[in-house]
């Protein structure tokens, strides 16, 4: 049996799928991969199906030996000089690697995370339908730690057909989202606030949120309450101390902070490569009157 043995972690090292669906009115979220293109692109260049776990890999750092067989493998999402026994090989591109070869993970130059994709996929057992952790909840495989042994899966008869894909490099400065104004963004002095403003990315983020530094905004009601309603991944929360947290993959149900806005769908992978200390700067959708 094909296995994974992992040497080293890097800061942070889990394995993601597309996450558990269904289950939100027991309080169980979503989480699943934080950058669902790479995690898609990196299944699709080994021939997986989209949904087949990778390891999401957090500023690089990991290495991992190949046991008891050959594998195909691709890397997709931050580039960080991925080698196997130190040879250089490409991102977003598909490598053999031989058993008792070595894959590593250098520090990424641009983004924050990168996917492993083995073909066969990582065959861990599956918690709730799926094999994502969720830091959160803690629901899930375990982040990874040295000595670990990933299992691999049986792949199908189907072979890649794709040797690389040409992908946009990643944003190293200014990042650019596009937000739908609402539902709660009249619960701010001045919601337009939240586009004026070039917002950098604190040292606190993780896959619950990403949080913002800069000018607080105002709550037009400081001393009121919302009740507690539904959140989504790509949410916009406000809280007491005025600084936004866009909300990420491994999200609570619910929350009682106002809502200014929601980055779109097609922007929400951008936000899993935002580094600390880059600047983000918001855009309404649509006028804010249409809403």
């Amino acid at each position: 049996m094909t296995t994974l043995e992992i040497l080293r972690t890097g800061p942070l090292a889990v394995i993601q799928d597309l996450g558990r669906t269904g289950l939100a009115h027991l309080g169980v979220g979503r989480s699943g991969a934080a950058d669902r293109r790479s995690h898609t692109l990196a299944n699709r260049l080994v021939a997986n199906p989209d949904d087949w776990a990778t390891v999401e890999v957090t500023f690089g750092g990991l290495t991992a030996r190949v046991r008891g067989g050959n594998l195909d493998i691709a890397v997709a999402g931050a580039d960080t000089d991925a080698t196997v026994d130190g040879v250089m090989f490409g991102n977003n591109s598909i490598h053999h690697v031989h058993d008792g070869e070595l894959i590593s993970l250098g520090t990424p130059r641009t983004g924050l995370r990168t996917y492993l994709a083995v073909r066969g996929g990582i065959g861990v057992a599956r918690v709730l339908g799926s094999r994502s952790y969720d830091v959160m909840s803690e629901i899930g495989p375990l982040p990874l730690q040295p000595g670990d042994v990933l299992p691999i899966g049986e792949h199908s008869d189907d072979y890649p057909e794709l040797d690389q894909a040409p992908v946009a490099a990643i944003a190293s400065h200014l990042v650019e989202l596009q937000v739908v104004p609402g539902p709660r963004d009249d619960w701010l002095t001045d919601p337009d606030a939240l586009v004026h403003t070039i917002w950098m990315v604190s040292d606190r983020s993780d896959r619950v949120g990403m949080r913002l530094e800069g000018r607080p905004l105002q709550h037009r009601w400081p001393d009121r309450q919302l009740p507690s309603e539904g959140v989504t991944r790509g949410a916009i929360q406000v809280p007491p101390n005025g600084l936004p947290v866009i909300l990420g993959p491994d999200h609570p149900i619910t929350g009682g902070y106002p809502v200014a806005g929601v980055v779109i769908d097609a922007d929400i992978d951008k936000v899993a490569q935002v580094r600390p200390g880059q600047y983000v700067r918001l855009h309404w959708s649509r006028p804010r009157s249409a809403v």
